[in-house]
């Protein structure tokens, strides 16, 4: 069985900046799994401009189940090293998440918030909050509930994500329907804590590696006019472990023990952060599991079922589940 990781070269707005952190050459983009072949469990529609910054608009996929509906939409990040090809969503495609989410009736809408190259991250956190809104506002269209969203996301895709749900709080019925707030997110080994990585303490401003990752992330514009409590702050709004409050949706996480890219610590962090503000959190380990890892549809299947019972999916609780054929 064949893997890919793309390559790392961050461009920052005005030079290249190549990440020069052994690992950092290849972090956070989602690998691809093996592909299982349609067997039209949605109707795909591609490039649906729901916003636009700088005169780029920003698109998303929607994928509505050509079977039983549940009522529920998921919004899934896409997001690989911090960019948002088409490449991305084809390894969510290849993860079998557009396949397994229909089959519980969810339709999925599959936001790309942009990439490193133009954006930081807070624009790109920005972006994946428009698509929720405009999820919410057109939720008469795909007869879906506002209030009930799941939000999804891996790698990159899961950094953004948590950092957009621990800072937009949990929906209640009481939720204005134009905020971007989520009842539930998921997330697969996501980087969320910036300053402590691996364990180990990260100075913004003269880390060679991560630190150098940072400044396309964090400081788009430099770092150097910063001082250190500034560039740490700029650190910490970016970090989703550092972000959490009481409000935070339950989050449910997995990361595998042989992850070379993001360790799994960075979960660990996030899980003990969400505890720690009494929010539910559950982090399920793969032993042995990379980034990714070839039977990842199995979680994906997990995720699934976990979002029918946080989101009250009730339709197709009672269809049999779907057979994917073997990886080859």
């Amino acid at each position: 069985m064949r893997h890919a990781l793309g390559g790392l070269c961050f461009l920052g707005r005005r030079c290249s900046i190549r990440c020069v952190f052994g690992m950092c050459a290849m972090l956070l983009a989602i690998g691809l799994c093996p592909a299982a072949e349609s067997d039209s469990r949605y109707r795909q529609q591609m490039d649906v401009v729901f916003g636009e910054a700088h005169g780029v608009g920003l698109l998303m996929d929607i994928f509505t189940p050509t079977g039983e509906k549940n009522g529920l939409a998921i919004v899934d990040v896409i997001s690989g090293s911090w960019s948002s090809s088409r490449g991305k969503l084809r390894d969510h495609e290849r993860a079998r998440m557009f396949d397994i989410f229909s089959a519980h009736g969810y339709t999925v809408f599959a936001i790309r918030p942009g990439s490193v190259t133009k954006f930081a991250v807070p624009e790109m956190v920005a972006h994946v909050e428009q698509g929720i809104q405009w999820v919410k506002r057109h939720a008469a269209d795909y007869e879906i509930d506002p209030s009930q969203l799941g939000l999804v996301g891996a790698s990159a895709g899961g950094h953004l994500a948590s950092l957009v749900a621990v800072t937009n709080g949990r929906t209640t019925e009481n939720s204005p329907k134009d905020d971007a707030s989520v009842k539930a997110i998921g997330v697969f080994f996501p980087p969320t804590d910036f300053l402590n990585y691996g364990g180990r303490e990260i100075d913004p401003k003269n880390d060679p590696g991560i630190g150098t990752l940072l400044k396309g992330l964090a400081f788009p514009e430099g770092i150097d006019q910063l001082n250190e409590e500034q560039a740490r702050e700029r650190v910490i709004a970016i970090s989703p472990a550092r972000r959490v409050t009481e409000d935070a949706p339950p989050f449910l996480i997995f990361h595998g023990t042989a992850d070379p890219l993001v360790p799994i610590q960075q979960s660990r962090a996030l899980l003990a952060a969400l505890e720690a503000k009494g929010v539910p959190a559950e982090l399920i380990v793969k032993q042995l599991g990379g980034h990714p890892w070839p039977t990842i549809h199995e979680e994906v299947e997990t995720l699934a079922k976990w979002f029918d019972v946080q989101l009250g999916a009730t339709s197709v609780a009672a269809h049999p589940p779907h057979k994917y054929p073997s990886a080859q």
